[in-house]
Parts: structure tokens; C-alpha cells; sequence
């Protein structure tokens, strides 16, 4: 075996594979083995087909498969070996030419997209801007609205109002005015704050049980597909049906806001830990600046990324990268969707190459007993969003099995190594801090 690389530019080269019977013989007369073991044919007991008419059959298929074994191991062994820097995977050259039935000698040919060579260094000459929340008295009442409201208890009032879900039968009406025959007919619940029509918003209020009402179906419902889930009916009928439905109100539900008080405390923070509500509201001062540096720690890192891809403007084997991904697509993309996305991974992928340097040049290591911590404050999270808490035993169980996972694993190493990129950016360049409203903070 011979192989040779070829650099046709800094950012593309290839590599020459030049194979003798020498290099796959051998295989190929295991493989034929194999099958012959397994093979059975009518006049030959089972396994003991002669090997020439084993050759004969599969020969060829065989020669083939082991010779793409001898390639595939030989190309990324040269690789490692020479410790390139390539970007998608190599790519194979036209074989169309090639002779698996009367050629002994093969010659193949793949392309590399080698990464670009660039350099660092983070210093005060970047700057990049960091947005933070104001966390003020009106925001923290917005909250503790919705804390209220999330806690609140379900009530059936005598009278619907702006806050009530109102249950009623619906029938559909005929040209007179009277519930027609064999219409449409459906048990349901109406919001009054999912309505958009003000005609039918303003019908809903002041309702008791028993009362009707005629409306518009249209005014209920803004779009067919809102007629056909909430009437059970499918959606070419939803489309035709127009006119007046009759609502009979069967019952009206509330839920009434949790009063600010010791019981609320308890259930919201746990048995006696909050006595008074200047504490209660102190607490969610606290939670919403925890909530909102993890959000201003992500705007940060958008902001890096896009500043660092374009002052560094990073070039790439592009014409290579294009065939890759179009081969490597699971299903098949048009030259135009391909031209279309390419810009968004192209930026994706400069990134990344310039997110490992900064790795590579600071010796940015990431330690085991990290990545179980990383992996413990996921598992809060994801307990915490169904308000519950996991023991300590539960985390420590969990988190090694989160870890054994590859992929899982991988996600947890990599948000770590993105971390304490930005953390050294912070520590390096030059951070410029925002304190922006609440509805600032997630405007573009």
C-alpha cells in the first residue's frame, strides 16, 4: 500500500491510495472462508461448499467490501498519523473507472477539506456587550401575579366574568332561529380570554347556568381549525359552517388567585422558611436575577460568537463543504435549499473551529467531577419545572447514568468547555454591561 497527499491549496488537498493484491488477498480469502462456513447449496452438505464456487458467487461482492475496510481504516489512520486538520470527511473521488472484476492493481483518490491555520488572542481590543435585567418593584409584582395565579384555587361563581372558562352545550341553528335538526351539537368550554371577537367577549360576561346565548360560530372561533377541535368535527365541514349557534351555560369555572399569605409561603418555598411577605418578595428578587444571568450569560455568548466570526472571517474549503453536506444529508437537498443554508453552517462552523483554538491555546480542560456537577444542576432543573426536588441519592444516580450515555455525555462536556470560553473572554476582553427593562432585555 502506498499513500500520498496532495495539497492543491491551503484549504483543499488530496490523497492518493494505491492498492496491490498484496494488501487485500488475504482478507478476501477469509472472507470467502466466512461464507463458506455459513453456506449451504444442494449437493454439498452444509459448510463444505468448495471454496471456488463460494469465489465464483461472491468473489467479486467480497473483493469490494474488504477492499473499502482496507481504505476507510488506511485513510483515517493517515490522518491521525499526520495529525490533519480536516473538516467533513474525506470524500471519494470519481471511481467509475475502476475494475473490480480484471483490475489487480487499484489507485484511489479522495478529497480533504483541510481547516483553515489562524491565530488568537483575546485582549482589550474586543469588546462585547453584556445585557442585564433591572429587576424593579414592577417586575417582581409581574411575577408574583403569576406565582398568585399559579397557586390560585378553582371556584364555580354564580355570575362569568373576564377571568372564567364558561362550559356550555352548543347547538347549531337553523335559517328560523331554532336548534336544527340533526345539527351540529357539542359539550364544551369557551375562555373568554382565548376569544378575539369583542361582539362574542362582550356575550360572555354576566352569564348564569342555564342562561343562552346566540352567536356567530365565526365569532367564536377565529379559524377553522378552532371549529373543528372544539366541535369534534373534521375540518371540510369546519370551512362550511357558518351561521348562529345557540350556547347553553352547564357551568362557569374560576380560578381565583392565591391570597398573599403564610399558606402561599409554605407551599411555594417550603414549611416556615418565608414569615413575611417583604421576605417572600426578596426571594423572588433573588430567583429572578439567578433566572435572568443565565438568559444575559446566553445573549453574551450569541454576542461573542457573532463578533468573533466576523473580525476573525475565517476561510473555508466552501466548494468541498457543499458536496460533503450534500452527500452526508440524510435525505436529498436541492442545489438552491443547499446554497440557501449553507451560510447559516458555514458561521456555525467557523465558530466552532474558533471556539476549540481558544480551547486548544488557553489548555482548557474540563475534569470529570465537573461534568457530574453539570450534570446534577440539569436534573434540578428538570425536576424543578414539575415543582419537584430530587434527593441527594436520586442525583448522584442519575447523573452517572446521564453520564455513560455518549451523546449525553458529549453535550454536558461541551456546555462546560462553552463556559469557560466566555468565562475567559470575560476575564480578557473588554465587557461592557447594559442594565435594560425586562421587555428590553429580549428585544433583538
Amino acid at each position: 500500500m502506498n499513500i500520498v497527499k496532495n495539497d492543491i491549496d491551503s484549504l483543499n488537498a488530496e490523497i492518493k491510495i494505491s492498492l496491490g493484491p498484496a494488501d487485500y488477498e488475504l482478507k478476501v480469502s477469509e472472507g470467502i472462508k466466512k461464507i463458506q462456513k455459513q453456506s449451504k447449496m444442494p449437493g454439498f452438505r452444509p459448510g463444505k461448499v468448495p471454496g471456488s464456487l463460494i469465489k465464483k458467487q461472491y468473489g467479486n461482492q467480497i473483493l469490494v467490501e474488504e477492499i473499502n475496510k482496507i481504505l476507510n481504516d488506511a485513510i483515517y489512520k493517515f490522518i491521525e498519523d499526520n495529525k490533519l486538520d480536516v473538516l467533513g470527511n474525506p470524500l471519494p473521488k470519481d471511481q467509475a473507472s475502476i475494475d473490480f472484476v480484471n483490475q489487480t492493481e487499484f489507485e484511489f483518490i479522495y478529497e480533504l477539506g483541510m481547516a483553515p491555520n489562524f491565530s488568537i488572542n483575546l485582549d482589550s481590543s474586543y469588546v462585547f456587550s453584556q445585557k442585564t435585567v433591572k429587576i424593579d418593584d414592577e417586575l417582581i409584582e409581574k411575577y408574583l401575579k403569576d406565582v398568585r395565579r399559579n397557586y390560585g384555587k378553582p371556584t364555580n361563581p354564580e355570575v362569568s366574568s373576564e377571568k372564567d372558562v364558561v362550559f356550555v352545550d352548543i347547538n347549531e341553528l337553523d335559517e328560523s332561529g331554532f336548534i336544527k335538526t340533526g345539527g351540529i351539537f357539542k359539550s364544551t368550554s369557551v375562555s373568554y380570554e382565548r376569544i378575539k371577537n369583542e361582539n362574542a367577549k362582550t356575550k360572555l360576561l354576566g352569564l348564569k347556568k342555564e342562561d343562552k346565548i346566540t352567536i356567530p360560530i365565526n365569532e367564536l372561533y377565529e379559524t377553522a381549525i378552532d371549529k373543528s377541535v372544539s366541535l369534534s368535527i373534521d375540518k371540510e365541514l369546519a370551512e362550511q359552517t357558518n351561521g348562529d349557534f345557540q350556547l347553553t351555560v352547564k357551568n362557569i369555572s374560576r380560578l381565583e388567585d392565591a391570597e398573599l399569605n403564610q399558606e402561599l409561603f409554605d407551599k411555594v418555598y417550603g414549611t416556615g422558611k418565608i414569615a413575611t411577605e417583604e421576605e417572600f418578595k426578596n426571594k423572588i428578587r433573588d430567583e429572578l436575577a439567578l433566572m435572568f444571568a443565565a438568559d444575559s450569560e446566553k445573549f453574551l455568548r450569541t454576542e461573542v460568537e457573532k463578533k468573533l466570526v466576523e473580525k476573525i472571517n475565517l476561510k473555508l474549503p466552501d466548494d468541498f463543504l457543499k458536496r460533503w453536506l450534500a452527500r452526508a444529508n440524510e435525505k436529498p437537498i436541492t442545489p438552491e435549499e443547499l446554497e440557501k443554508e449553507y451560510p447559516n453552517y458555514s458561521k456555525s462552523m467557523q465558530w466552532r473551529l474558533i471556539e476549540n483554538k481558544i480551547i486548544k491555546d488557553n489548555e482548557i480542560k474540563v475534569e470529570s467531577i465537573e461534568a457530574q456537577e453539570e450534570a446534577k444542576i440539569f436534573i434540578k432543573s428538570e425536576y424543578a419545572r414539575y415543582g419537584q426536588m430530587a434527593s441527594d441519592e436520586d442525583l448522584e444516580k442519575i447523573s452517572k447514568d446521564l453520564l455513560s450515555k455518549e451523546k449525553e455525555a458529549q453535550k454536558i462536556f461541551e456546555n462546560i468547555y462553552s463556559k469557560k470560553v466566555i468565562d475567559l473572554v470575560k476575564q480578557k476582553c473588554k465587557l461592557e454591561t447594559k442594565e435594560v427593562s425586562y421587555d428590553d432585555f429580549f428585544k433583538a
